[in-house]
C-alpha cells in the first residue's frame, strides 16, 4: 500500500496537539474520529493530559505503542515542523499539518515552510494549511471541518481535492443537504508535497469513485497536471474542474496583440480543454455536473425532452437549453402517438415540447408512461422532468415512479423542482435522479455530460523534427518585421514577398519589381504596432511610393519621436481572410493562438488557443480542430458562396509555427503573425506582418 493509499485509509491515526475541549479545533479530529466511527487506532498526543475521553493520551510521539499510518499535526507553525520531524523518525507514512503562516503569509512563512519540508524527508506531506480530508467511502474522517458536526453524509462515487480548506466542508454539507453523494474529499491546500495532481491519479484508480471534482486555485505542476487528468479521461472518470481567478489584469502590458488576447485564464481553459476537463462556469456547478455525471449515463446529443406539469417552468428549462446550443423538438409522429395515448381527458398536451402532463403529480402512472415513451423515442437523447406544486403531495410515488423506468434507457434523466422544497430534490437525487432548483443547473449539468461523451483523447503527439532548424544567426531581442519573418519562413510558413529599403528611389524599384499595388511600412524592432504611428500604407503604385514614403518618414518621427530610417515595401495580399496566429508563455507552459486578425484582433477577441504538448509540435488534427473553433470559421468554409479558403495549407502553417515553439522553447520569448491571410483553397497563406523577440 502506497503512502497516498495509507493517507486515505489508515489503520491507526496519531493527533499531535489534540484537546480535550472538543469545541476547540484541537479537539475536533479525534472527536469526529470516534463519532464517525473510525475503527482503526486513534492515539492522541498531548503531555498535559492522560486522557481524552475513552482514549488514552501519549506524552509525544516516541511514546507512541505502534507506528501511526498518518499523523494530524494541530501545533502552530512555529511548533509543527518539530511534530513531522518525530513522526518522520518513528516512519510513518503520511502528516497532515492544518497550521496556517506559511508562504501565505510572507518571507518568514516561507522559512518555515521550507523548515516543515526538511523535517518531513520521505514522509508525505499533506497541507499546510489545510482542513484534511475525509474518506466517506470507509468512514475515516481526518479533518477539522465544522461541516463534521452533521450525523449523516450520503456516500456515493464523487471524489472532491480542493485547493481551499474551507471550499471542502462548503461542499461537503452542500451535498449532503442535496442528496449528492461523495467518495473522498481532500483539501491540499499549501501543497508542499502532494498536490492535486497526486490525489487525480490516486482517484483513478479508486473503486468507490466515478467523478472528480476540483476546486483550483492554480496548477503548480502543469505536466503533472496534464498526465493525471490525461489518464483520468482515458479512465472514463471525468473531471470537474471550478478555478478561481479569471480577471485579466496585466494582459495589456504584453507587447504582442497574442498578449492581451491570451491572459492566464485562456490558458487553463486550454489545458483543461486538452485534457479532458469539464470547467464549471459557476460554483454550483462544481455539484451540479458531477451529480449528473455520477448516474454514469450517456448524452449522446443535444436533443431534449421536457416533461411538465407547469408551463412556466417548463418554459424556463426551455429557454435555458436553447440559448446554451440544446434542442427541444416536437415528439416524432410514434413517440406522439404513444403519449396521447395516455391521455384519458383533455388534461394533458402530449404532442408538443415542452410536453404538458398536469395531472402527472398526481397520476404516477400517466408520468410513467410519458418517461418510457420518451426515452423509448429516437427523437430524444436526454430527458428533463418538472416537478411542479402538484407533484409535492406525493414526493414518494413521483420520485418512484421516476425511478422505475430508469433501467429502460441509459439516456439521463434529469429533475427539475420549480416550487422552494429541497428535501424533494434531495429524494430525487438519493433515488438516482439528479434534481436541480434551476432551470440553468439543469443546462449545465447536460453540458458537461455533452462534453464528457464528445471528448476525444489527442492524438499520438508529433515528435521534433528530426533535423533542427539552424537559428544561430537572428540576434537577440525584438527583430524587425522582416527579420522575424524570416525566422517563420525558415521553419516553413509562407511569407509575402517583400524588400527592405532605405531611399525612395529604392522604394520605388522595388515596387516595380513586385507588380501591382504594394503595401509600404517602416522597419522597427522598436515599433511593433506600426500602424499606431502612421507607420503602413496600402495600395500604392511605383509611381506614388516615393512621396509616399517621405510623407511616412515624417509622420511617424511627429507621432512616436523617432525617425525610420528602414522601410518594407511588400506585395499585397488581397482576397484572402485574415486571421492572427501567435504565441504565449506563462506558468502552465507554451500555447499557440489562432483568431480573427488583423486590426480588430483585441476588439472582437475571437480565438482559440492550445498547449504545447510536452514532446513537440501540434498535430494537424489539433491544428484543424483550432480552426474550425472560431466563429470566423464560416468564412474559411465557403460563408454565403465566399470561395472556399486553403484550409489545408492554413493548418500546415500552424504546424510549422508551433514546432517554432517547440524547438526554440524558452528562447522565442513572443512571436505573433498579424495578419495571416488565408487565400482561396489551392493558393496557400501568407505571413504579411511579423513579431518575434528572442531571449538574451
Amino acid at each position: 500500500m502506497d503512502a497516498i493509499s495509507r493517507l486515505l485509509k489508515p489503520r491507526s491515526v496519531a493527533v499531535i496537539g489534540a484537546s480535550a475541549d472538543a469545541t476547540k479545533t484541537a479537539g475536533r479530529p479525534v472527536s469526529y474520529l470516534v463519532k464517525h466511527g473510525f475503527k482503526g487506532n486513534v492515539y492522541p498526543v498531548n503531555p498535559k493530559a492522560e486522557r481524552i475521553g475513552e482514549l488514552r493520551c501519549y506524552p509525544d510521539v516516541a511514546s507512541l505503542p505502534t507506528v501511526p499510518d498518518v499523523g494530524i499535526v494541530l501545533l502552530g507553525a512555529e511548533r509543527a515542523h518539530l511534530a513531522v520531524r518525530d513522526l518522520t523518525a518513528r516512519g510513518c507514512a503520511a502528516a497532515i499539518v492544518l497550521a496556517s503562516g506559511y508562504t501565505e503569509t510572507g518571507e518568514e512563512g516561507a522559512r518555515r515552510q521550507r523548515q516543515l519540508i526538511e523535517a518531513a524527508g520521505s514522509m508525505r506531506l499533506l497541507g499546510p494549511n489545510t482542513i484534511g480530508l475525509v474518506n466517506l467511502t470507509d468512514n475515516i474522517v481526518l479533518s477539522a471541518t465544522g461541516a463534521l458536526e452533521m450525523e449523516h453524509f450520503p456516500v456515493g462515487t464523487i471524489g472532491v481535492v480542493s485547493q481551499s480548506g474551507g471550499i471542502l466542508g462548503a461542499l461537503l454539507s452542500r451535498a449532503a443537504a442535496r442528496g449528492i453523494g461523495l467518495s473522498k474529499l481532500v483539501s491540499t491546500s499549501n501543497e508542499v508535497d502532494l498536490e492535486l495532481a497526486d490525489f487525480i491519479d490516486h482517484l483513478v484508480d479508486d473503486e468507490a469513485t466515478r467523478v472528480i471534482a476540483l476546486y483550483v486555485e492554480t496548477v503548480r505542476n502543469p505536466q503533472k497536471f496534464r498526465a493525471a487528468a490525461l489518464r483520468a479521461a482515458r479512465a472514463g472518470k471525468p473531471i470537474v474542474a471550478f478555478k478561481i481567478g479569471r480577471s485579466e489584469a496585466g494582459a495589456l502590458a504584453a507587447v504582442s496583440h497574442t498578449g492581451a488576447l491570451a491572459g492566464a485564464d485562456r490558458m487553463y481553459d486550454a489545458l483543461f480543454r486538452q485534457t479532458g476537463v469539464i470547467r464549471a462556469q459557476a460554483f454550483s456547478d462544481l455539484l451540479d455536473i458531477p451529480a449528473a455525471l455520477a448516474t454514469g449515463r450517456v448524452l449522446r446529443n443535444n436533443r431534449v425532452a421536457i416533461l411538465t406539469s407547469t408551463g412556466g417552468a417548463g418554459t424556463l428549462v426551455s429557454d435555458s437549453l436553447g440559448v446554451s446550443g440544446f434542442e427541444t423538438p416536437a415528439p416524432d409522429a410514434e413517440t406522439a402517438a404513444a403519449l396521447r395515448a395516455l391521455q384519458t381527458g383533455n388534461h394533458a398536451a402530449l404532442d408538443r415540447n415542452p410536453i404538458d402532463v398536469t395531472l402527472a403529480g398526481l397520476q404516477p402512472d400517466l408520468l410513467r408512461g410519458a418517461i418510457k415513451a420518451v426515452l423509448a423515442s429516437p427523437s430524444y437523447d436526454a430527458l428533463v422532468v418538472i416537478v411542479g406544486s402538484s407533484g409535492l403531495a406525493m414526493p414518494e410515488l413521483m420520485a418512484g415512479a421516476i425511478q422505475d423506468c430508469l433501467p429502460l434507457s441509459d439516456k439521463p434523466v434529469l429533475a427539475y423542482v420549480s416550487p422552494h422544497a429541497p428535501e424533494v430534490g434531495a429524494l430525487l437525487t438519493r433515488r438516482g435522479v439528479p434534481a436541480f432548483a434551476a432551470a440553468e443547473s439543469c443546462t449545465a449539468a447536460l453540458g458537461g455530460m455533452l462534453q464528457a461523451s464528445q471528448w476525444q483523447a489527442p492524438s499520438t503527439e508529433a515528435p521534433l523534427q528530426e533535423a533542427a532548424v539552424p537559428v544561430e544567426d537572428f540576434p537577440a531581442g525584438s527583430l524587425d518585421e522582416a527579420r522575424a519573418k524570416q525566422l517563420f519562413a525558415r521553419f516553413g510558413v509562407p511569407c509575402a514577398r517583400e524588400a527592405v529599403v532605405q531611399t525612395a528611389a529604392e522604394a520605388e524599384q522595388a515596387a516595380r519589381e513586385l507588380g501591382g499595388q504594394v503595401v509600404l511600412k517602416i522597419l522597427s524592432g522598436e515599433i511593433t504596432h506600426k500602424s499606431d504611428v502612421g507607420g503602413v500604407a496600402v495600395g500604392l503604385t511605383a509611381e506614388q511610393i516615393g512621396a509616399r514614403l517621405a510623407e511616412m518618414a515624417a509622420q511617424v518621427e511627429a507621432r512616436a519621436g523617432v525617425r525610420p530610417q528602414r522601410f518594407l515595401v511588400q506585395e499585397m495580399v488581397a482576397g484572402g481572410t485574415e486571421l492572427i496566429l501567435g504565441l504565449h508563455r506563462d506558468a502552465l507552459g507554451t500555447a499557440v493562438l489562432l483568431g480573427m486578425g488583423g486590426v480588430t484582433a483585441e476588439l472582437f477577441k475571437d480565438t482559440t488557443m492550445r498547449l504545447l504538448p510536452p514532446a513537440g509540435p501540434l498535430s494537424r488534427e489539433e491544428a484543424l480542430s483550432m480552426a474550425r473553433e472560431l466563429k470566423t470559421w464560416p468564412l474559411l468554409d465557403g460563408f454565403r458562396g465566399r470561395p472556399k479558403a486553403d484550409v489545408d495549407a492554413l493548418v500546415d502553417t500552424i504546424v510549422a509555427f508551433s514546432a517554432m515553439a517547440a524547438q526554440l522553447g524558452d528562447r522565442l520569448a513572443e512571436a505573433e503573425i498579424n495578419p495571416v491571410f488565408v487565400l482561396p483553397r489551392g493558393q496557400g497563406v501568407r505571413a504579411a506582418d511579423g513579431v518575434a523577440v528572442l531571449a538574451r
